[in-house]
């Protein structure tokens, strides 16, 4: 069992190191191989928020100013649990949600022909499809309304639409105003 390192220095003061694991195993008669790789430990270096220190002496002209850090420590495996915490202090562990974390076999096709059995439905599902059935007078609920009516029944109630006329506002219809029509005549002479 071995994996990569890395450690990344800031300022010549640790700031980032990541341990790696690399698992490999191989069984010959089997004819069979497993490997697997991770990050297994994180420690990174932070500034601690709300701890420094900073002083000013403007008659000697001096600064102080210091900066807390703080340790994280992040530790990872295979069997989706992490660890999280502080160096030097204990660390709180937690159990991922699962998921895949290797492939599907890739020389084993998935039987898509057989279909899954269908389980009993629960008591209380049970119960709410029984109070529909009731609901919809004895008959198995269809999602449509008992009382529903066709289309053209419904119309057959309703007066009778009539289509507005358009009537024909050309120049022949209407009348001409005695004015225009004089002033029109004065113009031609």
């Amino acid at each position: 069992m071995f994996g990569k390192s890395v450690a990344l220095r800031s300022a010549g003061v640790l700031a980032v190191a990541e341990l790696g694991c690399l698992v490999q195993e191989e069984d010959v008669l089997r004819h069979e191989s497993f490997t697997a790789e991770w990050r297994d430990l994180s420690l990174s270096t932070r500034p601690e928020a709300r701890c420094s220190l900073r002083e000013v002496d403007d008659r000697r002209k001096e600064t102080y100013w210091q900066q807390q850090e703080t340790h994280s420590v992040v530790q990872r495996s295979p069997w989706l649990v992490m660890r999280l915490g502080r160096l030097g202090e204990p660390l709180a562990r937690y159990h991922l949600p699962y998921q895949r974390a290797l492939p599907l076999p890739l020389f084993v096709p998935a039987d898509l022909s057989a279909k899954a059995e269908r389980g009993a439905t629960p008591p209380q599902l049970r119960h709410l499809m029984d109070f529909e059935t009731a609901l919809a007078g004895g008959s198995p609920p269809t999602g449509q309304c008992r009382d529903k009516k066709a289309v053209a029944e419904i119309t057959k109630e309703l007066p009778p639409v009539v289509q507005p006329s358009r009537p024909d506002f050309g120049k022949g219809d209407l009348p001409r105003s005695l004015s225009r029509s004089l002033s029109q005549e004065a113009q031609r002479g």
